[in-house]
């Protein structure tokens, strides 16, 4: 599930990089990929969220604690959001 909750998001932020939702997302993903570990996502930003998007940031969540933020995959993953995102 957490795979899906990235591929997702990536579907999310590419058809819609502007969008308040998207941008969300794309904060905490970054907050996730930090490599020091200091992950400084607000929580109480997920009250700002969708049920179907917080739902996807708890398989990000879920994603990072499995050491998934560490992989090639996620690498892949950002880079592809943060093209959508800057344009």
């Amino acid at each position: 599930m957490q795979d899906s909750a990235l591929s997702q998001v990536i579907e999310l932020i590419e058809k819609e990089p502007q969008n308040g939702q998207s941008l969300l997302l794309y904060a905490l993903v970054m907050s996730l990929s930090t490599a020091n570990g200091h992950y400084l996502f607000l929580l109480n930003k997920l009250a700002d969220m969708s049920p179907e998007n917080r739902q996807l940031a708890y398989g990000l969540m879920e994603l990072m604690v499995e050491g998934g933020n560490q992989t090639a995959d996620w690498g892949e993953a950002v880079s592809r959001m943060s093209r959508a995102i800057r344009g």
